[in-house]
C-alpha cells in the first residue's frame, strides 16, 4: 500500500480531476460539495480511476473533514479465485 497527500477541490467545475503539483501533493476536483461525505466519495472514486484500482484500493486515513488528506492506496492486484 502506498500512502499520498490529497488536496481535495469540492465543488470544482474542473472535476472529476486529479492533478500532480510540484510538491507531490495530489489535487483531486470534484463537483460535489461536501456535504454528508458527498465529496470524501467522489474523491475516492476519481482516485481509483486515477489509479486504475477498484474504490475498495483506496481508503481515507486521515482529514476525513478537512481539505489535506492523507490516502491510501492498494496497487497489487487481486486474486481472481
Amino acid at each position: 500500500m502506498l500512502r499520498y497527500e490529497v488536496r481535495a477541490k469540492p465543488g470544482s467545475r474542473r472535476g472529476p480531476l486529479v492533478e500532480q503539483g510540484p510538491d507531490a501533493v495530489l489535487t483531486v476536483h470534484v463537483k460535489e460539495r461536501a456535504v454528508d461525505g458527498a465529496a470524501n466519495d467522489a474523491v475516492v472514486a476519481a482516485l481509483a480511476a486515477h489509479f486504475g484500482v477498484r474504490r475498495t484500493a483506496v481508503r481515507i486515513v486521515r482529514g476525513h473533514t478537512a481539505r489535506l488528506k492523507l490516502v491510501e492506496v492498494d496497487h497489487e492486484p487481486t486474486s481472481g479465485r
